[in-house]
C-alpha cells in the first residue's frame, strides 16, 4: 500500500510566538517573524533592520553595516525556531537548542539599515540530537550570507 502524504499549509509565526519559542531577548533577538515554516523541513524568517539597532552605533560610525557574526546568529535563531516548532517544545521546558558549528560560511554583500534580512534554513539531516542545516540570508532577493550549520539538542541545568 502506498502512503499518501498530505501537504500541510506552512506555519506562520508572529513576534509574540517567536518570543515564546526562543529564549533570546532584545537586543539579541534577531528574528521578527516567521513567514513560512514547514515542520521538519524548512523555515523562512524575517529580520527588519533599522538604524536604531545597537550594533550599528559602533559598526561602523558613518558607514553602518550589520556584523557578519550577527547575520550568522540570526540564521541560527531561525534554525533553532524550526527545531523548536518541529519538536513542539518551548525553551522553558526540558529541551534547549545550542549553536554547535559552522562550515562553508560565505559573506557576499553588506547588510545596512533599512534592509529586510530574509533568513532561510533547510534541514539536511537530524542524527543523535544534532540538526544539520543549509542556511542562507538574502536582501532584495540577493544572497548576502550562507553557511552549513549545526544545532545541538541539550538539556537545561
Amino acid at each position: 500500500m502506498t502512503e499518501i502524504t498530505v501537504n500541510e499549509p506552512p506555519i506562520k509565526v508572529d513576534i509574540l510566538e517567536v518570543m515564546r519559542r526562543l529564549p533570546h531577548r532584545y537586543p539579541f533577538l534577531l528574528v521578527d517573524r516567521v513567514l513560512e515554516c514547514h515542520s521538519g523541513k524548512s523555515i523562512v524568517a524575517l529580520k527588519n533592520l533599522t538604524i536604531n539597532e545597537e550594533f550599528f552605533q559602533g559598526h561602523f560610525p558613518g558607514n553602518p553595516v550589520m556584523p557578519g557574526v550577527l547575520m550568522l546568529e540570526a540564521l541560527a535563531q531561525a534554525a533553532g525556531l524550526l527545531a523548536f516548532i518541529t519538536e513542539n517544545v518551548y525553551p522553558d521546558q526540558v529541551a534547549q537548542f545550542y549553536f554547535a558549528g559552522l562550515d562553508e560560511v560565505r559573506f557576499r554583500k553588506p547588510v545596512v539599515p533599512g534592509d529586510q534580512l530574509i533568513l532561510k534554513a533547510k534541514v539536511e539531516r537530524v542524527m543523535r540530537g544534532i540538526w544539520k542545516y543549509d542556511t542562507m540570508a538574502e536582501v532584495d532577493g540577493q544572497e548576502v550570507t550562507s553557511a552549513k550549520m549545526l544545532i545541538a539538542v541539550g538539556k537545561k541545568k
